[in-house]
């Protein structure tokens, strides 16, 4: 298991974690007092493009939604909840769990980002564990059986997944009919999981992944990612 991945999801655990519309709409009806409802932008860059600028949301990014979704669909124990997270997940988990009054413990890698690990000791407790996301998941799951806190998944957790498709929602709404939702492919299953979401949401959609070619740390052959060569 590599710093920016985990294990993966069986046959029987993606079962679980299918969606539908009706689910989505009622996990957003849910979050939607705490959200912002972000802007879109249309250009026009050799044929029209709308862009949804989540990059505007609470806690500065779409997984805000995610969290919110975990902690009000959610039976949450006194133990409060932990995440494991390189950034944004957990600053999104931090800021949810304050603005509902709800203990947080925040888990990250030493190499996270210096303003995100702020934002995050801002808001809750924070533990930096290890070098890579591996120790940090690590790390969060030992605290989590130990305290009897609540998982807050980053993507293998159905509230996770239902509260991050609401995002395109809301882009049906501000956008109108669109031919192609271009989703930027991260980690793991989570891109599998949104494009999912995303053709629940809107079924008659095609999604599209898309992922930086300078990715630290990977890189490219004959179109599939692989691990850097150690210098």
């Amino acid at each position: 298991m590599t710093g920016n991945q985990q294990a993966s999801t069986s046959p029987g655990q993606e079962e679980d974690l299918l969606i539908t519309r009706a689910e989505i709409r009622q996990a957003y009806d849910t979050i939607r007092p705490y959200l912002r409802r972000t802007p879109v932008l249309d250009l026009d860059l050799s044929g029209p493009v709308t862009l949804k600028l989540e990059q505007l949301q609470c806690a500065g990014s779409f997984k805000a939604r995610g969290a919110f979704t975990n902690l009000l669909l959610r039976d949450v124990p006194p133990a409060g909840v932990a995440a494991a997270s390189g950034g944004n997940h957990g600053v999104a988990v931090a800021y949810a769990a304050h603005r509902l009054g709800i203990q947080a413990r925040i888990f990250v890698p030493a190499v996270s980002s210096a303003a995100k690990v702020e934002r995050i000791r801002q808001l809750a407790d924070l533990v930096i564990a290890g070098d890579r996301y591996a120790d940090a998941l690590d790390a969060a799951q030992q605290w989590i059986t130990e305290s009897g806190a609540m998982s807050v998944h980053a993507f293998d957790q159905r509230e996770t997944i239902l509260g991050q498709a609401t995002l395109a929602l809301e882009l049906d709404d501000q956008a109108g009919p669109l031919d192609t939702v271009l989703v930027p492919v991260l980690r793991g299953p989570d891109p599998g999981h949104r494009r999912g979401a995303r053709q629940r949401a809107h079924p008659h959609q095609g999604p599209c992944g898309g992922r930086a070619s300078r990715r630290p740390g990977r890189r490219h052959r004959r179109g599939r990612a692989c691990p850097a060569p150690r210098r």
